[in-house]
């Protein structure tokens, strides 16, 4: 079964998982260059100092079904790149 919100006029869906803020930065940025509607959530809480993170990653991402596809290339291509760098 899938997550969804339902968020404005479209249901958003549960994408990928983000693996650090950075990422997250990088491809909310890229996201809205492309004017492609997502919400970055964080899993950091200042209650538990960040043990969701640690267990779950550092957050996700949500978008319309129909953004699927070009947010994993766009994932894909920041995470290829990010790899050849190290």
């Amino acid at each position: 079964m899938t997550e969804t919100q339902a968020t404005g006029n479209s249901e958003y869906v549960h994408i990928a998982p983000i693996e650090n803020a950075i990422e997250g930065q990088l491809v909310g940025s890229i996201l809205s260059d492309q004017e492609i509607p997502h919400r970055i959530r964080s899993f950091h809480d200042t209650a538990y100092d960040g043990l969701y993170q640690f267990q779950k990653g550092w957050g996700e991402i949500w978008a319309p079904e129909k953004y699927r596809t070009s947010i994993l290339d766009i994932l894909e291509k920041i995470r290829s790149d990010t790899a050849l760098s190290e």
